[in-house]
């Protein structure tokens, strides 16, 4: 057993004493700096491109072949996830050949079919045609309000992989694309909103009339650009046993909360300076 200890003892030392450590070191460091200046190289193409990109997309960000600015945003984010995928691609490929990892031996050998399954990329694939149609049909822009997965948020991102909503409370929400089913968009049409003006029975209704019409007028050529149509005056309207003198409203659906507030104060101040003032 001793015999057996000092034999395996010689040829370890003997080992050892035949490795050429100064070999060793130099092709430690020449590795290393090999390393460092590709993911140098990577890091400024990186950069390089999103600048490019963020540059192209923001010169042709209305035109009309993109179908204006949010379409233009999609197509943004999605050229810069592919874009960033690529080169995280060509980066690892990079570094394993440099290291010495014989990356074409071994897609040569399993197949690129069984290495993607081995890597558990089926959940990646699906993502990826999921996120393709989603864009392709055009189901949701950046900016849409939108629900998903009972999910309700604005869309700020669309990825290969992932759709980024932002809730209203603040919440990032990141939704894989194969969990994508049924979307709610609020935002391809517009929502009709009723404003009730709670006016007094003994009002001058033919008044009050006139002061909303010309309220419109001004407000369309104005502030409110992004009304989709002149509001209609409804009139006069019975709610649960309540007289109120009706406003109905076409607006976009994610402008609604603003719109409408907008709209009331300009009714109410235009009112009072007719001395017609509401019931509580």
């Amino acid at each position: 057993m001793n015999s057996q200890l000092s034999t395996y003892s010689k040829h370890f030392q003997k080992t050892i004493t035949d490795i050429n450590w100064f070999k060793v070191g130099d092709n430690f460091i020449h590795k290393s700096g090999t390393l460092i200046f590709t993911t140098i190289v990577f890091a400024i193409i990186l950069w390089v491109g999103k600048w490019i990109i963020n540059s192209i997309f923001k010169q042709t960000r209305r035109i009309e072949i993109l179908g204006g600015f949010k379409r233009a945003e999609t197509f943004r984010t999605i050229t810069l996830n592919l874009f960033r995928y690529i080169t995280y691609f060509c980066y690892l490929y990079a570094i394993l050949s440099i290291v010495g990892v014989p990356v074409g031996t071994l897609i040569a050998g399993a197949g690129i079919f069984s290495i993607a399954l081995g890597l558990g990329a089926q959940g990646f694939v699906s993502d990826v045609v999921n996120g393709f149609f989603i864009l392709l049909e055009e189901q949701l822009d950046v900016g849409d309000l939108v629900e998903i997965n009972n999910i309700k948020g604005t869309v700020t991102a669309l990825g290969l992989r992932t759709t980024r909503l932002l809730s209203p409370d603040g919440t990032v929400n990141f939704i894989p694309n194969r969990s994508i089913s049924i979307i709610k968009n609020f935002s391809r049409h517009s929502h009709l909103v009723n404003i009730d003006l709670n006016i007094p029975t003994n009002a001058n209704f033919e008044k009050v009339k006139v002061i909303i019409t010309k309220e419109n007028q001004q407000i369309m050529q104005t502030e409110q650009a992004e009304l989709v149509a002149t509001p209609e005056i409804i009139g006069p309207v019975d709610v649960n046993g309540k007289l109120v003198f009706r406003v109905a409203v076409n607006m976009p659906t994610n402008q609604q909360a603003k719109l409408t507030s907008q709209l009331l104060s300009v009714y109410l101040k235009a009112l009072a300076r007719g001395g017609i003032h509401l019931t509580e």
